[in-house]
């Protein structure tokens, strides 16, 4: 099948494959600052060998947990041999929106509004829109805006927070499993050519913030005690 490059993306790119699809080929570069990975950076920070193939390994398996929960995403298959994801063409809303699902208060909800909670304080899978944006450090964007700005509707809105807490339940609840606690997570969402609402881009690793025993867990050490029992 032919591949056309359409997009350099921070931690993937993104070809145009002759069936209508596209095709993710996942890197090894990660979002931080001096080298310190953070999922809630809007820049390159490090390169972690090995990254790349982790992180579709986790999005394959969550994927197919999402899917088989019924809630559309724009996953089809994968092949762990060349690190690559094909998904099911869906457009971004605006120029890119990232949605954080939190259950603890810490990273930059923690650094805002520090002075009304505590260091890791209960949230009540609390879910926050941003937009994509690296010059202006990706800025927080309400429902209200987001309306009245076009850039989606407010059913739209509804569905993308209703599915955020949905997913980031079925990501929590494997986690704790494997007696991991999740923190945050970080989730891309797109629509379809109806207007339908999915989830799109990656559920991995360097997505999310997951502790154990208090103490937070690196993201390729996260996937290999994720995996460890698999």
């Amino acid at each position: 099948m032919a591949l056309k490059l359409v997009y350099t993306g921070k931690t993937k790119n993104v070809y145009a494959l002759d069936n209508g699809n596209y095709l993710l080929k996942f890197k090894d570069d990660c979002t931080g600052k001096d080298g310190v990975f953070d999922p809630g950076e809007n820049s390159i920070g490090l390169t972690i060998e090995g990254v790349g193939d982790i992180n579709l390994r986790m999005s394959i398996y969550f994927f197919e947990k999402v899917n088989a929960a019924g809630i559309k995403t724009h996953y089809v298959s994968a092949n762990l041999d060349d690190t690559t994801m094909e998904v099911l063409p869906a457009k971004v809303f605006g120029k890119g929106l990232e949605v954080i699902c939190r259950y603890k208060a810490v990273g930059s909800f923690y650094r805002r509004y520090g002075e009304y909670c505590t260091l890791g304080q209960d949230l009540p899978a609390y879910v926050e829109t941003t937009f994509k944006n690296d010059e202006k450090g990706d800025p927080l964007v309400t429902k209200d805006a987001l309306v009245a700005l076009n850039i989606m509707t407010a059913e739209q809105y509804d569905a993308i927070k209703e599915m955020t807490q949905k997913i980031t339940k079925i990501v929590s609840d494997e986690m704790e499993k494997k007696g991991l606690v999740l923190y945050d997570i970080k989730f891309e969402f797109g629509y379809d050519q109806d207007g339908n609402v999915m989830l799109i881009d990656e559920i991995a690793s360097g997505n999310m913030r997951v502790y154990k025993d208090g103490e937070y867990i690196e993201p390729m050490e996260l996937s290999k005690l994720f995996f460890a029992e698999a």
